[in-house]
């Protein structure tokens, strides 16, 4: 796979680790893998610590069950009893960030997909003494709101890369298919392909949590307009939907998405889509947990408190045979 920015998080230690546990909240459910953790399953010998993580997941996205193995995996480690909670809407999502500042946990990690809603409680939380970690989204306000570090892509260099590799492709129309309006990350992927795309990209608006409903708004932008050559997914299972909506279309246009799973890597295996972004949430559920044990047991604050980069690296179908374990076992 080839890496558009060095990933300044690939530590020795990820490469140690395997998945345990699956997810709480929607999603398919993770497989139990035995525990390679360094210390033969054993915990730290340090305090039991509590961490909770608040993302912005919508019901069923997968995307986050594999964010969840890398923190059930660095908190089983570390001897940290993990939290999750999750809600696609920004003001609820606060409001449960609020419920672990009330619980005084000893840690948060959140994403910042709706910064406008979540930075008064991040500030909340950080004034009561308890770190914070931001992951996935909102990179840009993590100094701003107090944290620790943010940890994942550079969205808008990863839709860069994006828009440089459809260059490459020889593609002239590009649809970017944004799933959740008000994203901020989102926002960056698709303006960061339009940066750098000779072509044009038109962004297309689908309601995420209604993948039939999304699978159908594809369809009909296709149909419409016959000279779009490629789509440009910003999640996983919005790639899946669109390989449904080009066949319904009987389009030629070319999928291509941001993020990896299983299906996507069977679909690049059977040529359905020409590639994926890999941000590596694995990563960002991992090291966030295990920045929040460092600096709570040794003071530390990983990469000086700078973004941590998870990603982007692109992968195809020549990339297949080394990620099919690994996704089906969900830590990729």
């Amino acid at each position: 796979m080839r890496t558009t920015r060095k990933a300044a998080a690939l530590l020795a230690a990820s490469a140690l680790v395997v998945l345990a546990g699956c997810s709480s909240s929607g999603g398919k459910e993770a497989k139990d893998s035995p525990s390679t953790d360094g210390g033969g399953g054993v915990p730290a010998a340090t305090g039991r610590l509590k961490i909770a993580m608040v993302t912005h997941s919508g019901e069923g996205d997968t995307f986050w069950d594999i964010v969840q193995s890398g923190a059930k995996v660095a908190a089983r480690k570390d001897n940290v009893e993990f939290l999750y909670a999750a809600n696609k809407e920004g003001k609820e999502q606060a409001e449960l960030v609020q419920t672990y500042i009330d619980q005084k946990v000893d840690g948060i990690v959140v994403t910042l997909a709706k910064p406008e809603a979540l930075k008064d409680v991040v500030k909340k939380a950080v004034a009561a003494g308890i770190p914070v970690v931001t992951i996935n989204s909102g990179a840009e306000f993590a100094k701003e709101v107090g944290a620790l570090s943010h940890i994942g892509q550079d969205e808008s260099v990863a839709g860069e890369a994006v828009g440089e590799e459809l260059n490459k492709r020889g593609k002239k129309k590009a649809v970017c298919v944004i799933h959740e309006q008000g994203n901020v990350s989102l926002e960056a992927r698709c303006a960061g392909v339009k940066k750098t795309f000779k072509g044009t990209v038109e962004n297309l608006n689908v309601e995420g949590t209604n993948m039939p409903g999304s699978t159908s708004s594809i369809e009909a932008k296709l149909q419409s307009a016959k000279d779009i050559d490629a789509v440009v997914t910003l999640g996983a299972p919005f790639a899946a939907a669109s390989v449904k909506a080009k066949e319904g279309a009987g389009s030629s246009a070319e999928i291509d998405t941001f993020d990896l799973n299983a299906e996507v890597v069977k679909q690049l295996k059977a040529k359905q889509i020409g590639f994926a972004v890999d941000q590596q949430p694995y990563l960002q559920g991992y090291l966030a947990i295990d920045e929040l044990w460092l600096n709570k047991v040794n003071g530390n604050v990983i990469g000086g408190g700078k973004p941590i980069l998870t990603g982007p690296a692109l992968v195809t179908e020549k990339d297949v045979p080394a990620l099919e374990k690994l996704t089906a076992d969900g830590t990729r």
